[in-house]
């Protein structure tokens, strides 16, 4: 494979940093209050999808019970939860290897994005100290469908004046690689094969990552 790569889009929760313990606890809270039964391993599937498809795969064959005014009610109630909790998050809360990826981007000479699809990033990337690091964010509010659409991806990628096939996509969730695979552009996955094993790299962790190894593969 030979590709010219001139930017790249970074998932936030999972590359950059690890918001999932506090999306746990917002979501578990929230079961507890409708007497749903909500575990560790159930909030594994709400990973890189939206609010509203999260709480749907939460409540399950239970949905019917609710109104859209319900529904978007327990929305807004599960992001105030979230919301108090992202204030624990301060500039020490970086993966490790996440400051170092971003510096070899940099070093590099390439564009670089975030990519995610919450609609707290703007808050997170404040409470990490890195607000303006971006060339672009594209968050939940950047595309009509979330991941695994491929709108979030392609809009950063058209906000950087990027051609998609020129962008690698950092992800650590299957519908992100997904999302990222169907923009056309190359795939970096972090985690196990089961969840990113369609992506063009894999690796364990963020700290894993070798960008220049990747580079010259792809030339």
């Amino acid at each position: 494979m030979s590709r010219r790569i001139a930017a790249a889009i970074l998932d936030l929760d999972g590359v950059l940093t690890d918001t999932a313990r506090y999306h746990f606890q917002a979501w578990k809270r929230l079961a507890e209050d409708e007497d749903i039964v909500f575990t560790r391993e159930d909030n594994e599937h709400l990973c890189g999808v939206s609010r509203r498809r999260s709480l749907e795969l939460l409540l399950g064959e239970h949905i019917n019970r609710y109104s859209e005014a319900q529904i978007q009610e327990m929305m807004e109630r599960k992001n105030s939860t979230y919301r108090r909790l992202l204030q624990e998050i301060t500039e020490n809360d970086f993966l490790p290897g996440a400051r170092k990826l971003m510096a070899d981007i940099r070093r590099l000479g390439l564009k670089m994005a975030v990519g995610s699809a919450s609609k707290n990033t703007g808050t997170v990337l404040q409470r990490l100290g890195i607000a303006r690091t971006f060339d672009t964010v594209a968050d939940g509010y950047s595309a009509e469908r979330g991941k695994p659409a491929p709108g979030l991806f392609l809009y950063a990628a058209a906000q950087m004046d990027v051609p998609p096939e020129q962008c690698i996509v950092v992800e650590d969730a299957h519908s992100g690689v997904q999302a990222a695979l169907a923009a056309g552009m190359i795939v970096v996955g972090i985690g196990p094969v089961e969840r990113v094993g369609d992506a063009h790299f894999r690796y364990n962790t963020t700290a894993d990552i070798d960008l220049d190894q990747i580079l010259a593969a792809l030339n």
